[in-house]
């Protein structure tokens, strides 16, 4: 499993990025919402879901990771498939789509292109629990506070904690915090509250 791509890009276009790591250069198919955050960018790390097929083995890319666990979440609904799911994720941002699925919005999720009404019911059907379940994510707009939230969740996620209480604890330590502190304070005032 391929968890993520860090390098240099070589080629950029609304639909695949070409990063160059380690002497190789990875295609990487990219949502229009991920390429207009890299778009201005001459390297980048991009979150990665590997999907291998009968006849091909594609790598889907991800600038945020919520955006990559939406698109986990979008796949497990039957009959739609890794393009159907870009396609979604390039219509609408994240938080725009999981407040359709939680409000039954099927009217914005059919004027996506690939979606019908049978598709759209499914989708608020299927993944209305799993919405619900996401608490609402710290938006402060900086990189930085975003990776350390990334990398506090995924270190309290590899001690034992579940995703989804361990997110809400460093919600509530990052609004509190005064932005400057490192990784490893994050999580030891995280285990505190925990």
């Amino acid at each position: 499993m391929i968890a993520y791509v860090s390098g240099n890009i070589t080629f950029k276009s609304p639909a695949y990025v070409i990063i160059e790591s380690a002497g190789l250069g990875y295609q990487v198919n990219i949502s229009l919402g991920t390429y207009s955050k890299i778009q201005s960018l001459s390297a980048c790390k991009l979150h990665t879901y590997f999907a291998v097929r009968e006849d091909a083995q594609v790598l889907y890319g991800f600038y945020d990771i919520e955006e990559k666990e939406m698109f986990v979440m979008l796949i497990s609904v039957s009959g739609v498939g890794p393009s159907t799911a870009m396609m979604i994720l390039s219509s609408t941002s994240t938080e725009d789509l999981q407040r359709a699925i939680a409000h039954d919005d099927i009217k914005l999720l059919e004027h996506i292109k690939g979606i019908g009404p049978k598709t759209a019911k499914r989708l608020t059907l299927e993944l209305k629990d799993k919405i619900a379940k996401i608490p609402q994510k710290l938006r402060t707009g900086a990189v930085q506070s975003n990776n350390k939230h990334d990398e506090a969740l995924s270190a309290l996620v590899m001690l034992g904690f579940s995703r989804v209480s361990a997110d809400g604890v460093l919600q509530r330590v990052l609004k509190q915090a005064e932005g400057n502190e490192s990784v490893e304070e994050i999580i030891k005032q995280a285990l505190r509250v925990i």
